[in-house]
């Protein structure tokens, strides 16, 4: 656990993909013109020191992963997240299957979620029951903005997309974590819409939508939505790094979510490999708001614990070591 000024923070790091996007497994100029944009990202907003070269962001070979992660990134466990882009990548960019082998060859470091497709219908139902039992799914990932054929997204709220949810519920896999963030190219900006979660979240109460990226940018949406649902989350990949280049945009982003959903409901994602954890554990654990954002409550120690791994570790039934225990979750509130 990292450990700072007295305070012990159990990290887990629910934002994390293992990909291939060298030359090589590109099936296109989309498969380039996509890692070439994770890059842009990766190199705009990391601090001078985290910067990566190009090749060194195309693939990460195995032991610089378990050393990004565990050894220097302080993280206790790390959640997979697969982005499959098959119409961009020939094997895929990071799927379900890759993320499986590097966890069984290091158990009790890595939890595995899967992903599904509606457009994929029955075949992809079959397939779904297939990861679950293989993988023992208790997440899934899900991108409406991926490519298949001549479609360009999708929404939770297809007809096929709803058979998906009601096989998750019915396999037991509760957290459906969103791709919900800003354009990546070549994908269109619509797809990445936060107003389907809106409708799922009412009708599927017993699963949890972690919505990644928190919607960015279209955090008031987001706020909007997951104030009035007590099963949406919000996801920090993404927005995290602004607290390096952009410190008060992420005041307001950390600021808004706790006012709205309250702190038992945000998550701490690195979004590796795009960014690597440690910079980002160590300043959120420093980060405070400025004072003149009084509107906003301050962010404690024990607010931190929650964020950085607590809230991940009781979505995912995560043993917690005895300190620090997992806090019991605040009573849903609604602003006035």
């Amino acid at each position: 656990m990292y450990e700072k000024d007295g305070q012990r923070y159990f990290v887990v790091d629910s934002h994390v993909q293992y990909w291939d996007a060298r030359p090589a497994n590109q099936a296109n100029r989309y498969g380039e013109g996509f890692i070439n944009c994770c890059y842009d990202y990766h190199r705009n907003l990391s601090p001078e020191s985290e910067r990566w070269s190009f090749e060194e962001f195309r693939l990460q070979p195995e032991e610089r992963v378990l050393h990004d992660l565990f050894e220097a990134g302080h993280v206790d466990k790390a959640i997979l997240q697969p982005t499959y882009l098959t119409e961009f990548f020939v094997n895929g960019f990071n799927t379900t299957e890759r993320d499986g082998m590097l966890a069984e060859r290091h158990p009790g470091r890595f939890i595995v979620n899967g992903a599904w497709d509606p457009r994929d219908g029955q075949a992809g139902l079959d397939r779904l029951e297939a990861l679950a039992q293989r993988w023992d799914l208790r997440g899934v990932k899900l991108c409406t903005a991926e490519w298949k054929g001549a479609s360009k997204g999708w929404q939770l709220t297809d007809p096929w997309a709803y058979r998906y949810l009601e096989l998750c519920q019915d396999l037991g896999i509760r957290n459906i974590h969103v791709h919900k963030g800003p354009t990546i190219y070549p994908l269109n900006r619509a797809a990445f819409d936060v107003a389907d979660v809106d409708e799922v979240a009412s009708e599927f109460p017993g699963l949890r939508f972690v919505v990644e990226h928190v919607g960015l940018p279209r955090l008031e949406d987001f706020c909007w939505i997951a104030t009035q649902e007590p099963n949406v989350y919000g996801g920090l990949a993404l927005a995290l790094p602004f607290i390096h280049t952009r410190p008060r945009y992420f005041a307001k982003i950390i600021g808004e979510l706790l006012y709205w959903i309250g702190e038992d409901r945000i998550t701490f994602g690195s979004d590796y490999a795009i960014w690597t954890p440690r910079w980002l554990v160590e300043r959120f654990v420093d980060f405070q708001l400025p004072d003149d954002m009084t509107e906003y409550p301050r962010l404690t120690p024990g607010i931190k614990r929650k964020i950085l791994g607590l809230n991940a570790a009781r979505l995912y039934d995560i043993e917690v070591p005895a300190e620090p225990e997992v806090p019991a979750p605040t009573a849903d509130r609604v602003p006035v």
